[in-house]
């Protein structure tokens, strides 16, 4: 089959049934427009020699597109690969290609401020170095987080220390609510959704023609040390400015869009505006493939007209935290136009089809975008596709259910599969309708009815092999790169169970040994996060006759006095676990019934335990932990938490 009759199969391809001229060049011109320098080896290193950034490994997209891409994919990973410092004007400036993100720096009378310090500290260092190197040796007067995905403010640690921010010489300016929306997201679901990120990011794919070649939002995610330094100024109302630095700003906060907790910014002085991640050189994401809650694309939309009420007279520049700028008012009131209506249309016309009595699936083939945004590169499905963004808002609307009731109550996917081969006369029956499907140039189709095979056959190396291929055919069509790593990533995956390796892990920090959430972000959580984080690990079934009652005594990470000069009080709390259910209450326990134990322990030792550095039996022996009570029963609360797989299956059952 060639390159171009796969190709009519590939859903995400299909989401814009023609591209723009390819002689539009003018995103080329815009991605190079500042140049100053390049970071040369761009390989970032950590304190180990570990390697956590390889730009150099994307110099194959200087070659010709192969048979084993999407053009256009090709053509956006070619634009984001750049890396370097850039000057989008005189004072502001930006490091690129060092992250999935990028870090803005911003010049003002004394130093400088530092916008999205990027994922992880060594790259953020890396571009405060190069910065430096270029334009002076300006200290940090600043840090500005746009909102609370990690790529925006894992790095900060690289560029401030958090003594100069505790002492009030270094402000945090960040968007109200920013710091709960920052750790909360990755509690209750993080080890499932780190592992669907291992997919979405294609981190265990070989770069490369036929490998990951980028994401659309970047080339991929750094894998260096994640920290977090809390904000000292909370952003929250539009229409509010601040002056730092002698840099004058005026913010707009805009909830719900790309992130729960986000604002746009904008420079009076310089005419120039940030629009965080809320416009950017593709269609984003209402829904992650890695997941996530829902977004609302309707607000999206909304808080873009109002970006453009507020600013649009006043900006002649517009960048975002990913991508490149635009300059000139016109270019730039033309783009966030066309963003706007892009999310509109995609919220409006799928309620519409929703109201038509589509389900989500019909109304993702049904959409597409009229002919003005089908020719806008900055609308295509790069990380977020039509196709599934229409699904989204279905789910948003509808939740999972359709309302056919032969859908209501289905066999879950082994018991499915096993009746479908067998109604489908056995596995060699299936696969050779299978290749007749194939040699056809379904391979929608062969992906969607092998799978059945798979999971009826798991050891069914053919099966395996088959569906492979098709992923990878598949794969090598999409036009949106989360696509092309999903289904890369589950065909090395197919092969790997042919071979007996096992699954590949997703993120370092998803690993067994590691903890699940990095250390900054781990002292950040409440204690009723925390316990909440719990509450989904018991199981269940397990502890459905288990009555135990454990109050915690929390004493502050640092030592404190209270109001008279005396200790502070810890913090109380009382896990109830009944029924199979853990209820966290603040306090003491219900009607003043008597704890099983009381745990006394200072905040550092609970993180310590939940990451890993330590275990209660061992905190218990040091005496960083002592008991009150039974401990017998904490010792039977720990037997009944689950711990989550960080591998656990994707592709096969």
């Amino acid at each position: 089959m060639s390159t171009a009759e796969h190709r009519d199969h590939s859903g995400p391809t299909a989401r814009h049934d023609q591209p723009p001229a390819h002689g539009d060049t003018q995103d080329f011109a815009d991605a190079d427009r500042g140049f100053l320098a390049r970071l040369d080896p761009c390989v970032i290193k950590d304190a180990d020699g570990r390697v956590v950034w390889d730009n150099d490994a994307y110099a194959f997209l200087a070659e010709d597109c192969p048979p084993t891409a999407h053009p256009s994919l090709w053509r956006q990973s070619r634009l984001v690969a750049r890396q370097g410092l850039y000057e989008v004007v005189p004072g502001v400036y930006q490091v690129r290609g060092l992250d999935l993100s990028h870090i803005t720096f911003v010049e003002g009378d004394r130093g400088v401020l530092v916008v999205d310090p990027l994922i992880s500290a060594e790259v953020a260092a890396a571009a405060l170095a190069l910065y430096r190197e270029h334009r002076g040796e300006r200290p940090v007067t600043a840090v500005l987080y746009t909102h609370s995905h990690i790529d925006h403010f894992g790095g900060v640690r690289g560029v401030v220390d958090e003594a100069d921010v505790a002492a009030g010489r270094i402000p945090v300016l960040a968007p109200a609510g920013f710091l709960a929306h920052a750790v909360s997201e990755n509690v209750l679901t993080g080890p499932a959704m780190s592992r669907r990120a291992g997919y979405m990011y294609g981190a265990t794919l070989p770069k490369g023609p036929a490998g990951q070649i980028g994401c659309g939002l970047g080339q991929t995610t750094s894998l260096g040390s994640i920290g977090l330094i809390a904000p000292t100024l909370d952003i929250t109302a539009t229409g509010q400015e601040e002056v730092i630095d002698g840099i004058r700003m005026a913010f707009q906060l805009t909830p719900g869009t790309e992130a729960p907790a986000e604002m746009n910014f904008h420079l009076p002085g310089l005419r120039v505006l940030c629009v965080a991640e809320n416009a950017c050189h593709t269609l984003h994401n209402v829904l992650t493939l890695r997941g996530a809650l829902v977004r609302d694309p309707a607000a999206w939309a909304r808080y873009l007209t109002e970006t453009l009420s507020l600013f649009a007279d006043t900006t002649d520049t517009v960048f975002a935290s990913h991508h490149w700028p635009t300059w000139g008012q016109e270019r730039a009131v033309r783009f966030l136009e066309e963003q706007r209506d892009a999310y509109a249309y995609l919220h409006d016309q799928s309620v519409r089809l929703i109201n038509a009595g589509l389900t989500g699936s019909e109304i993702a083939e049904e959409l597409r975008f009229p002919p003005a945004l089908e020719r806008a590169w900055h609308t295509r499905g790069y990380y977020g596709t039509l196709s599934h963004n229409a699904k989204a808002v279905y789910q948003r609307y509808m939740g999972w259910f359709d309302g056919n009731p032969a859908h209501l109550w289905q066999h879950p996917p082994e018991a499915a599969a096993r009746r479908y081969v067998a109604y489908m006369g056995g596995a060699d029956a299936v696969l050779a309708k299978a290749r007749t499907a194939w040699e056809a140039g379904d391979l929608r189709w062969v992906a969607e009815v092998v799978h059945h095979v798979v999971f009826a056959e798991p050891d069914n190396a053919e099966a395996r092999e088959l569906q492979a291929a098709a992923f990878e055919r598949l794969g090598h069509a999409a036009e949106s790169g989360p696509w092309r790593n999903f289904y890369l990533t589950g065909a090395a995956e197919l092969r790997a169970h042919t071979t007996g390796a096992p699954p590949a892990q997703a993120l370092p920090s998803a690993r067994a040994g590691r903890p699940r959430l990095p250390a900054d972000l781990l002292a950040a959580l409440t204690p009723e996060q925390i316990f909440q984080s719990m509450a989904v690990r018991i199981n269940g079934p397990r502890a459905g006759d288990q009555r135990l009652l454990l109050r915690w005594e929390i004493t502050a990470p640092e030592t404190g006095t209270g109001p008279v000069g005396g200790p502070t009080a810890p913090e109380t709390w009382t896990l109830l676990l009944s029924h199979g259910a853990l209820t966290p209450m603040p306090g003491d326990a219900p009607r003043r019934e008597r704890p099983h134990v009381i745990l006394r322990l200072a905040r550092t030792t609970l993180n310590a335990v939940l990451s890993g550095a330590t275990t209660f039996p061992e905190a218990i022996a040091a005496g960083t932990v002592t008991l009150d009570g039974d401990p017998q029963a904490l010792l039977t609360f720990g037997t009944l938490l689950d711990e989550p797989d960080p591998a656990f299956p994707i592709v096969t059952p």
